[in-house]
């Protein structure tokens, strides 16, 4: 794909977070180098991994000049870490940021397709690609997603299904996931940075949100492919993940919904489904950490209290 009908062709800073991702990091990075988009720089955050990646980070940076790297001393959670990269993004004239999970691999054109989509409407915000599980043969992850915003729930479209074609057309949708996302530079601009109460997960919805309310649309780009495993850095259903997913849906309803709407649509919502019915689920199966995790969480997200963040994440 070609640019040459452009004056000035778009620099795009891809930001990648790393917390303890020995496994999955560089194999991101190596499927960077075949990118053939021709303007664009990587900024590599390290959050106080202690898995032996952060040396393997410095040994990737020395590699490739355009790697910039950010060390932390702690982890900050995902909306710190990546804040002060996009930061960095924006005071180096990046164009366009775009978000990338570090358990993700991409396609050469990814990043040519997501910036000509983008270029094609000054209303057009945020962009993002069809995403397939990685090792599953055409299944998908997501093709973008629709948003139930007073359940502050994002549904994926295609979710597990075997690609048939059936998501080929670009088109606007509710939420592109945080796992690779492209923000136009103006749209940071005018909305701000990520929200850094929610550490991880739900930040992203919440982008999209901003966004979309100051006039920008979020738009899937089908022609645009990358492969993701999927919460590798927090686990899928560990503690962590029941912490952060029942703590920062209350926060996003908090902050999006009308007090009616909070009321009575999200908290009976909350109550049955993601209380109720998730204590039963995990204390049948006992899972008796999660079960208190989901408490924590939910104790965390009514007042404020921030300790438990330590405990899982430090």
């Amino acid at each position: 794909m070609t640019f040459d009908f452009l004056p000035l062709i778009p620099k795009v800073s891809i930001l990648i977070l790393n917390w303890n991702g020995l496994k999955d990091t560089p194999g991101c990075i190596e499927s960077l180098k075949a990118v053939d988009y021709p303007n664009f720089d990587i900024i590599l955050v390290d959050n106080g991994s202690t898995d032996g990646s952060r040396e393997r980070l410095q040994s990737l940076a020395k590699e490739n000049s355009k790697i910039n790297l950010i060390l932390n001393a702690k982890n900050q959670g995902f909306s710190k870490g990546c804040n002060g990269a996009i930061r960095k993004a924006l005071e180096q004239k990046a164009d366009c940021v775009l978000l990338l999970n570090n358990d993700t691999r991409v396609h050469p054109s990814f990043l040519a397709a997501l910036v000509r989509a983008a270029l094609t409407g000054s209303d057009i915000g945020i962009v993002g690609p069809k995403v397939y599980y990685d090792g599953k043969d055409h299944v998908l992850y997501c093709a973008g997603a629709r948003v139930v915003k007073t359940l502050g729930q994002p549904l994926l479209r295609g979710l597990r299904k075997v690609d048939r074609g059936q998501y080929d057309r670009q088109e606007v949708v509710g939420f592109i996931s945080g796992c690779c996302l492209m923000i136009k530079r103006e749209v940071i601009e005018k909305i701000g940075l990520l929200d850094e109460d929610y550490f991880a997960f739900f930040e992203d919805l919440d982008w999209n949100i901003r966004a979309q309310e100051a006039g920008y649309q979020s738009v899937y780009v089908p022609l645009s492919v990358i492969w993701h495993k999927g919460s590798n850095t927090i686990g899928l259903k560990s503690p962590a993940y029941y912490f952060l997913h029942a703590r920062n849906r209350i926060l996003f309803a908090k902050k999006h919904l009308g007090l009616i709407s909070f009321w009575i649509l999200f908290i009976p919502y909350f109550l049955t489904y993601r209380y109720l019915w998730a204590n039963l689920s995990l204390g049948l199966r006992g899972r008796w950490k999660q079960v208190l995790a989901l408490h924590q969480g939910i104790f965390s997200a009514v007042t404020g209290h921030r300790g438990y963040l330590v405990q899982y994440f430090s």
